[in-house]
């Protein structure tokens, strides 16, 4: 299996980390300019599972192809690359905004068109990809996208519709939780801990209770209720928190990302 990555930036980086951490394929790595190339290149040298190609090159030898670039950049990649894809292999842009129909216009007949939306923690194998197949994506094609993005993390498969509420509850959501724990540290830091210390405990909270809602499948108003005691500290928390309408806040977040994203 040979995958290629257009865009090796934060994401397109934090997938090809993932895929050489822990997959077992050839990586074709495009990068945008001949010093990325060259930095990319000393990077992964001791990961004979990585080359770094031009787009040209990538386009007729790899199986899938991930389109990591920013969103104005696809269709002038897509124009570059369209007269050496093969009929029978797989796009998937992984670029915010760019629709179905937009590949559609730009893809040569045979290949198939696949849009998605991952986030960074791909680049540790717990990323989260929300997939939406075109129609005439068949079930082997879109089993071998799934396959492919298994080292990062997991995939999601839902209609184009519901692209924009997945990016503001997956694809950018990582960005709350790191600012509730930037938060949480720095008044950690305030209550007398150093900040690798509260760094510690914070982020082992967010790791733990981010597995416990995936592990357990229960609901997070029951997990929650697990925590807090009638009367007590954690209660004590949740009510200050009520009070400066975090609830409401994290909705209003989560709708301006969906209508951003379309």
């Amino acid at each position: 299996m040979t995958t290629a990555i257009y865009g090796v930036g934060a994401m397109g980086g934090a997938i090809l980390d993932g895929l050489t951490a822990h997959g077992d394929g050839e990586v074709l790595a495009v990068a945008r300019t001949p010093e990325r190339a060259t930095e990319l290149r000393e990077r992964y040298a001791d990961r004979p599972a990585v080359e770094v190609v031009d787009a040209s090159t990538a386009a007729a030898r790899a199986d899938v192809h991930l389109v990591v670039v920013k969103p104005y950049a696809v269709a002038d990649l897509l124009a570059q690359v369209r007269d050496s894809l093969r009929p029978g292999t797989v796009v998937v842009s992984l670029a915010l905004g760019v629709s179905l129909a937009d590949l559609a216009a730009a893809l040569p007949d045979g290949v198939a068109a696949v849009r998605g939306m991952p986030n960074t923690p791909a680049r540790v194998g717990q990323g989260m990809t929300v997939l939406s197949p075109a129609a005439d994506v068949t079930d082997e094609q879109l089993q071998l996208v799934r396959d492919v993005l298994v080292p990062t993390g997991a995939t999601l498969v839902l209609p184009e519709a519901q692209q924009g509420a997945a990016t503001a509850l997956s694809g950018s959501a990582p960005a709350y939780f790191y600012l509730v724990v930037e938060a949480m540290v720095d008044a950690g830091v305030a209550r007398g801990l150093t900040r690798a210390d509260a760094l510690a405990l914070a982020g082992q909270a967010a790791r733990g209770a981010g597995a416990m809602l995936v592990e357990t499948g229960e609901e997070a108003a029951l997990l929650r209720a697990q925590v807090t005691s009638p009367g007590g500290s954690t209660a004590a928390a949740l009510a200050r928190l009520e009070a400066h309408g975090v609830r409401h806040a994290l909705a209003d977040a989560v709708a301006a990302c969906a209508e951003r994203a379309g």
